[in-house]
C-alpha cells in the first residue's frame, strides 16, 4: 500500500468514556466536535451511542446536522457556538440543541425557534464564551422562564491540578447557579479527573476519550504506520533532504517514507528529537519534514523496514506532541485525509 495506515481503535475510546464515566455519578457525554477530534465523528460515536453514551457535544451547528444523520433521533447534540445566524432552519430540523452564549443570541433564539429546547454558557473567567456575570444577572430570570435544558461553563487551565483559576471558576460557577433547579456542566477531562466537585450533573470528556492526556489511565486509540518508499546508502559527511538540515557523521542507511506535512505531520517534527519504530528499534528523523516524504535514520534497523510506526505501543500522541512543541488535541485533528483508516471494534 502506497499510503500511511491510521488505525483507530473504537474500543478503546468506548472503555476510555465507560472509565471517565465510573468517576463520578455525573452522566458521562461526550464531545465529537472536528470530526471527533480528526477521528471519525460518524463511527466513533455510533460506538459511543453503543456503549450508552446519549449526550453529545459540537462545535457548530452544521457538524451537529451532520452527526443526527449518523445517529438518528433520541441522543441529545448540544452545538457550543450557539444559534448562529442562519442556523434556525438547522437548528429545528435536525433537532440540534445550542448553548447560547449571550443576550443576542438568547433572543436570536427565541424570535426564530419559540419552544424550541437550548442550553446556556456562564462565562467563569476564561473569557471565551458564555455570559459574563453582570450580563447574566440583568437576564437570568428571562433565561430561566425559557426552561433551558443544560447550563454549562468551561475550565481554562484543568489540566494543571493546582492551578488556583480552577478553584476561583468553580466558586463563581457554584455562585452564579445557585438555587437553579436546571442540570449543570463545568468539567471537561480534565476536570473529571481533577476532582468530583467539578462534576456537578453531566462531564463533557473529549481529549480523554481519544489517548490523550490529562486522563493518564487512557487506553491508546491510534496508530500511524508509514509505508518505506526507498532506501539508500549514505556516506558520513553527505546531507539528506531540503536545506541538506541533516548531515550523516557516519556512513548511513536512509529510508523515505510516505508521510508529510500534507498528512498532518508538522515540519516543527523535522530533527532528530522525533522517531519512528522499525519494529523495536527507534530511527529518527533525519533532515527536514516535507509536504508527502521524511528521511529516517534506519542505520541500527534490523536489514530495510517495509513499514514503520509513528504512533503506536512505541510513542503515543502526547509524545509526539511534545516534539512538535504542541498539545496532542493539534496532533489528533491535523491527522490527513489521505490516510487509509482501519477501524478496531465498536
Amino acid at each position: 500500500m502506497s499510503t500511511a495506515t491510521l488505525t483507530i481503535d473504537l474500543n478503546a475510546i468506548t472503555a476510555n468514556w465507560s472509565a471517565l464515566s465510573s468517576m463520578g455519578r455525573a452522566e458521562a457525554g461526550a464531545v465529537v466536535k472536528a470530526d471527533a477530534y480528526g477521528l471519525g465523528a460518524a463511527r466513533v460515536s455510533r460506538a459511543l451511542a453503543k456503549a450508552g453514551a446519549r449526550t453529545f457535544f459540537v462545535a457548530v451547528a452544521e457538524e451537529g446536522a451532520t452527526l443526527r444523520e449518523s445517529l438518528g433521533p433520541g441522543p441529545v447534540i448540544y452545538v457550543m457556538s450557539g444559534h448562529m445566524a442562519g442556523d434556525a432552519d438547522m437548528l429545528g430540523d435536525m433537532g440540534l440543541t445550542p448553548i447560547l452564549n449571550s443576550l443576542e443570541q438568547m433572543i436570536r433564539h427565541i424570535e426564530a425557534l419559540p419552544g424550541h429546547e437550548f442550553g446556556l454558557q456562564l462565562d467563569t473567567g476564561m473569557n471565551r464564551l458564555g455570559m459574563e456575570p453582570t450580563e447574566w444577572a440583568a437576564v437570568r430570570d428571562i433565561a430561566l422562564a425559557q426552561n433551558p435544558r443544560l447550563i454549562i461553563s468551561h475550565l481554562a487551565s484543568a489540566d494543571v491540578r493546582d492551578s488556583d483559576m480552577n478553584r476561583q471558576q468553580l466558586a463563581r460557577f457554584r455562585e452564579m447557579t445557585a438555587g437553579l433547579d436546571c442540570p449543570l456542566s463545568l468539567a471537561n477531562t480534565g476536570g473529571i479527573v481533577l476532582d468530583r466537585a467539578f462534576h456537578f450533573d453531566v462531564t463533557r470528556p473529549g481529549i480523554g476519550l481519544y489517548g490523550g492526556l490529562p486522563f493518564e489511565d487512557a487506553q491508546p486509540v491510534v496508530s500511524l504506520d508509514i509505508p518505506v518508499i526507498q532506501c539508500r546508502d549514505v556516506a558520513a559527511g553527505e546531507v539528506v533532504g531540503y536545506g541538506g538540515a541533516w548531515t550523516a557523521e557516519r556512513p548511513s542507511r536512509i529510508a523515505t517514507i510516505g508521510a508529510g506535512y500534507a498528512d498532518g505531520l508538522f515540519r516543527a517534527l523535522g530533527g532528530q528529537q522525533t522517531a519512528v519504530w522499525a519494529e523495536d528499534v527507534r530511527c529518527p528523523f533525519a533532515g527536514r519534514v516535507s509536504m508527502d516524504m521524511i528521511g529516517i535514520d534506519v542505520t541500527d534497523a534490523p536489514g530495510d523496514p517495509k513499514t514503520v510506526s509513528l504512533l503506536g505501543r512505541h510513542q503515543g500522541v502526547d509524545a509526539l506532541a511534545e516534539c512538535a512543541g504542541t498539545i496532542s488535541y493539534e496532533i489528533l485533528t491535523a491527522l490527513g485525509a489521505r490516510y487509509a483508516r482501519r477501524y478496531l471494534g465498536g
